[in-house]
């Protein structure tokens, strides 16, 4: 498991008939792909995410359209754009994220370490603070 966020660059073979984008490499993956999941039309304006996870591993595609991934460590913040299928984002666990500025039929693809898992979830940003300050 890394412990930063970090955008990763997905290997793909191009030709004149279109691309195809390759996720099979542990080093890019760190992590064993136990759920797949993605969000889709999503109305203008809204917002996704809003919560942490303690273990959950994720790699985030923006498989069309584009989107911004907010990351709260509970003492810094980055912000990612993803805007190209060739590109993804490992999010590690212990991770505030919020998904917004979402484009018109922008697919998000998200890749996770583990099945669902409603323990797993903080879903109250203060809840997540405390719990970074007891885990840190």
């Amino acid at each position: 498991m890394a412990d930063k966020a970090e955008l990763r660059a997905i290997p793909s073979v191009a030709n004149a008939l279109g691309s195809i984008g390759v996720l099979e490499d542990s080093a890019l993956v760190p992590f064993t792909i136990h759920r797949v999941y993605f969000i889709y039309d999503v109305p203008e304006g809204s917002e996704r995410g809003s919560h942490a996870h303690k273990k959950l591993e994720q790699f985030i595609v923006a498989a069309s359209g584009s989107f911004t991934v907010e990351l709260d460590s509970g003492t810094t913040k980055e912000s990612f754009v993803l805007d190209s299928p060739s590109v993804g984002l490992y999010v590690p666990p212990g991770m505030w994220r919020d998904l917004k500025d979402f484009s018109p039929n922008s697919v998000c693809l998200v890749l996770a370490s583990t099945k669902y898992d409603e323990a797993d979830y903080l879903r109250n940003y203060d809840e997540f603070l405390s719990w970074v300050g007891q885990n840190s």
